[in-house]
């Protein structure tokens, strides 16, 4: 299937006895995609990659991997790579000795990259160091590059800037960048959001099993809704305005900056028009960047924890 998406999970779920930790995903991951897969600690993630990679055999649902399904045969896996959780090595061999025995066992010709994926991830002056003195961040390096040893097309990766100090983040960061810019298409697992912010141009996030959102950035933004804030000479006033004024979500508790999400420009004149006639004129209105992390928690904290599925704006497809 040469035109098939390099990933394609239709109604994916995986349950352990009661507990539901995958509930009927869907992903569609396109070629060049640096695809975020968002989401707190226990939504589900991992699961759902290790189904991906067929280490798992789900409860129900499918999973393609440009167009082959995992769970049938380990040709599928053909142009696949990455890790799930923390990559593991012989501690008591050196980093190059632990690549050799991974080409050895994968095969496809992969013994002569092993120079250059130690230069790729910037490990070549530590090759001869027993992996036991590495650092967390090296052993995360190392991991990507035995997952490079495959020349492959798609890249999973779960969490793999966890654990890492401000400049191996940066490090990891710039070597997925970089990976993505030659042509390589990236699913990104993680819950650190100016990490995914930072690098991928579509995110899902998940909450409690589900997916909440799927799409663009800039699409999440816009059905979010544009965010503003409001100084007046009358804040309280200004609040109970805002609050009775269609089209207004106010932000924040009674005694905080007051901050309102607007669904259209509209609204935004209609607010400032009662503000005046309420005798609380707008003395500020300044419109905010809605980062990440905030089109994050309105996603996944609702009151007691929302259900993800119930989020009528934020759908995108069938999730």
């Amino acid at each position: 299937m040469p035109d098939a998406p390099p990933i394609e999970v239709r109604g994916l779920v995986k349950l352990y006895g009661d507990l539901v930790a995958v509930d009927e995903v869907d992903l569609r991951v396109e070629p060049g995609d640096v695809f975020g897969y968002l989401g707190p600690n226990g939504a589900g993630k991992t699961t759902s990659l290790r189904m991906m990679l067929g280490l798992i055999r789900p409860s129900a649902g499918t999973v393609r991997l440009f167009g082959r399904d995992p769970q049938e045969s380990v040709t599928a896996l053909e142009g696949v790579a990455g890790f799930v959780e923390a990559p593991s090595f012989y501690p008591y061999l050196n980093g190059r000795t632990n690549l050799e025995l991974l080409a050895a066992l994968d095969g496809y010709g992969a013994r002569p990259r092993i120079e250059e994926v130690l230069e790729i991830v910037g490990l070549s002056d530590r090759a001869k160091d027993k992996v036991g003195g590495y650092s967390h961040g090296m052993r995360q390096r190392l991991g990507l590059a035995a997952a490079l040893l495959r020349r492959p097309k798609l890249l999973l990766l779960d969490e793999p800037a966890t654990g890492l100090d401000p400049g191996g983040m940066r490090d990891m960061r710039n070597l997925i960048r970089n990976l993505s810019g030659q042509g390589i298409t990236v699913l990104l697992s993680s819950h650190l959001l100016a990490e995914v912010e930072e690098l991928c141009n579509r995110v899902a996030i998940v909450q409690r099993g589900h997916v909440a959102y799927q799409g663009s950035l800039a699409e999440l933004r816009r059905q979010a809704g544009a965010s503003y804030r409001l100084r007046t000479i009358d804040d309280r006033r200004a609040r109970q305005v805002a609050a009775a004024q269609a089209g207004i979500e106010i932000d924040g508790a009674e005694g905080a900056e007051l901050t309102f999400v607007a669904q259209s420009e509209a609204a935004v004149a209609g607010l400032s028009l009662a503000l005046a006639e309420s005798g609380a004129p707008a003395v500020e209105l300044t419109p905010r960047h809605a980062t990440l992390e905030d089109l994050f928690f309105r996603l996944t904290e609702g009151g007691d924890g929302a259900d993800a599925k119930t989020m009528p704006a934020a759908i995108e497809g069938a999730a």
